[in-house]
């Protein structure tokens, strides 16, 4: 049993991974951020792609989220909050959000990133729009008896820092 990286304690198999495939729709805003985060933790740079917002989507480089997914090692995510939504907004309202904190390993180094995502539904997809990251800093490295940054509930020692 392989555990889906974006925190939900269920299997990969039936949660994030038929979104990744396109077998089923997210249903919210958190769930496709979940299946996003996912992605990026597995590698996937088309779904990443494909599930930005067309609008966005001229911002965005394949090659470049394929580059940074494959450097990255994603260790935790974990949701703040996430905005009420209707799957029927109207434009004029605010944007549905998801706020936050993932946790992961750079050229050898760790990370923590807030962020504040706005997704929007387009034809009847859930879609990610942007972020305001509010907080992205280089974390110490854990010592060796520290509990792991992935809150696998490992030491460090036996978790992270052999990968």
């Amino acid at each position: 049993m392989s555990l889906c990286p974006c925190g939900s304690n269920k299997e990969f198999l039936t949660c994030c991974l038929p979104i990744i495939n396109g077998d089923i729709k997210a249903v919210s805003p958190e769930q496709l951020m979940r299946s996003r985060y996912s992605a990026y933790a597995k590698k996937c740079s088309q779904y990443i792609y494909d599930s930005y917002a067309k609008s966005s989507q001229k911002d965005q480089s394949l090659n470049e989220i394929s580059s940074w997914a494959n450097q990255t090692q994603w260790l935790n995510l974990v949701i703040n909050h996430a905005s009420s939504f209707e799957q029927s907004y109207l434009p004029n309202q605010s944007l549905p959000t998801v706020e936050f904190t993932a946790f992961y390993r750079h050229d050898n180094r760790f990370f923590k990133m807030h962020e504040n995502s706005r997704f929007l539904l387009e034809n009847q997809h859930w879609r990610y729009v942007d972020g305001d990251v509010t907080e992205h800093i280089e974390l110490p490295t854990p010592s060796r008896n520290s509990l792991c940054i992935c809150q696998s509930g490992k030491k460090f020692k036996r978790c992270c820092s052999n990968k």
